[in-house]
Formats: C-alpha cells, structure tokens, sequence
C-alpha cells in the first residue's frame, strides 16, 4: 500500500503507509508519525506540513488533521505561523522589531514558564541609574530570576526599574507570572518602546552552572532599555541559553526591515558588553 490520498490527487508518495481498513488517512499519518516521534527519529528537526505531505503523498488536510491530534497527545508543539516541533524540544522564537515578552514567547511555545526568583528588593546601582538618565543614587527596584521553560533553565534575567515607578512589584509573586502584566496592573505602567540589542556569547563557568549549560553551546546576552510614552522606565539584561532560543525577523517589499548586523556568521543583531552572574 503506498498510502495514496484520494483528496490529494497524488500519486505514490515516499514513505508507505499500510492499509488498515476504513481507518482514515489522516489517522495513518498521526500513528506512523507518532511511531517515529517514539523511535526519536527528529531528534535534530521536525518536518514541515509542506515535507509531510510530500513524504506521504496527502493533502494539506490530512497532515493538519494529523499534527492537531499529536498536538492534543502533547507529542508536537506549534505556535501559530511556527513549524512544528517534537514537544521535548524546548525551543523559544521570539520577534525582532517588536516589544514582547519572554513570559509570552516562552508560552506560544506550549512549554510552562517557570521562574526561580534569586533576589527582589530596592537598591543603588549607579550604572544603571546613568543608562535609565537618572542622578546615580536614585533608588531602583531589581528583580532577578533564573527562567525555566518546560522545566528546564532557559534564561538568567535581571531588570532593574525606577523604585519610584515600581515599588509595588515588591509584593508580587514571579515565579509565574509575567513583569509586564504585573508592572501594568500594580503600577499602571504599559512600555511603549524601546530598543534591544543581541550578541553571542561563551558564557563562563558560573553561567554555564546556572543554565545548566553544555560545554559546546554558546549563549546570547541580551540588553534591553525600554521605555513608557518616551521616558526610560528599565533595564533590563538576559543570558538565555543559544540551544533554546531564536530571533526572527518579518519582511515585506514595501517597508522591508533594517538589522544593524556585526560581521559574524550569526544572523542577530547586535552590540553591547557582557555583565558577569
């Protein structure tokens, strides 16, 4: 049986499937996918809906239909516009070019976000306060935490912000639960911009500690300044793990987009230097 789909319209596809009756082909498609997913056979990617419908000779549909019942098995994960991927993968996109939030990325990914709170408190940091254009004593809320997708580190991610704007975060609980969301309800604080900035690093001894990191995976530091309706509001800095992690760009004809890429082979913006754990 070649597994032909009548629907479809195609001939003999490359990877057969066996008769089984009445079952439905869309049900062939998620018990052989499901088998392979078993034997750990997309250990370094998953195919598309376009790849799976060429390797099974089946319409758009089936393989929809198929990956929605792996996704309900909670075997795949797919955020929307995103190729599917087996679930053990942990794996987060996040968007150049636009204001978002890990707590959310972390999430369309269908993995739990989680976060060890290290330290919550008011202090002094006079760096920061320059980069925020305040005096350098001004008192500045500072929330570290040690990021986890589906359980396992992703990310360690310090924010600093004006202790005047966010002294109320003192009382909110981060281990799930997104600073945004918090710093708007408690605070009625909503960003509105800022900028970013991208570099790949080799982290040291402690960080690979912390993120549980092996020793031939990079990592990339992130360096974020955002702003609310013009003014500074936070700092922000994040070592998130270079296995676990992209950034994606978005494109037209008409607008284009602009990255100021350095000349290395990664495809990131980026500058900044690198603050120690």
């Amino acid at each position: 049986m070649t597994g032909t789909d009548s629907e479809h319209g195609s001939t003999a596809p490359t990877r057969a499937l066996a008769a089984r009756g009445k079952t439905p082909m869309w049900q062939r498609v998620r018990d052989d996918l499901r088998m392979r997913l078993e034997h750990g056979e997309f250990t370094d990617s998953f195919p598309g809906e376009h790849e799976l419908r060429t390797q099974y000779g089946v319409s758009r549909h089936t393989v929809r239909e198929a990956l929605r019942e792996l996704r309900q098995e909670g075997l795949v994960t797919a955020a929307r516009g995103q190729q599917p991927r087996p679930a053990g993968e942990a794996f987060v996109e996040q968007p150049l070019g636009a204001l978002y939030s890990l707590f959310a990325s972390v999430e369309a990914a269908g993995l739990e976000q989680r976060s060890v709170v290290r330290s919550l408190d008011v202090r002094a940091d006079a760096h920061v306060a320059v980069r925020l254009g305040m005096e350098e004593s001004t008192p500045l809320l500072y929330l570290e935490r040690l990021r986890l997708a589906g359980g396992e580190p992703l990310a360690h991610d310090r924010v600093w912000l004006l202790a005047a704007d966010a002294r109320p975060l003192l009382d909110a609980d981060f281990s799930h639960t997104a600073l945004y969301d918090e710093l708007a309800r408690r605070c009625g604080i909503r960003l509105t911009g800022g900028h970013e900035r991208i570099q790949a690093v080799v982290p040291t001894a402690a960080e690979r500690r912390l993120l549980d990191l092996p020793q031939d995976v990079a990592a990339f530091s992130i360096e974020r300044l955002g702003r609310a309706s013009g003014r500074a509001v936070e700092w922000r800095t994040t070592l998130i793990r270079g296995d676990r992690f992209s950034a994606t760009a978005q494109f037209d004809a008409r607008s284009g987009y602009r990255l100021d890429l350095a000349p290395t082979p990664i495809r990131l913006e980026h500058w900044t230097t690198r603050e120690p754990v």
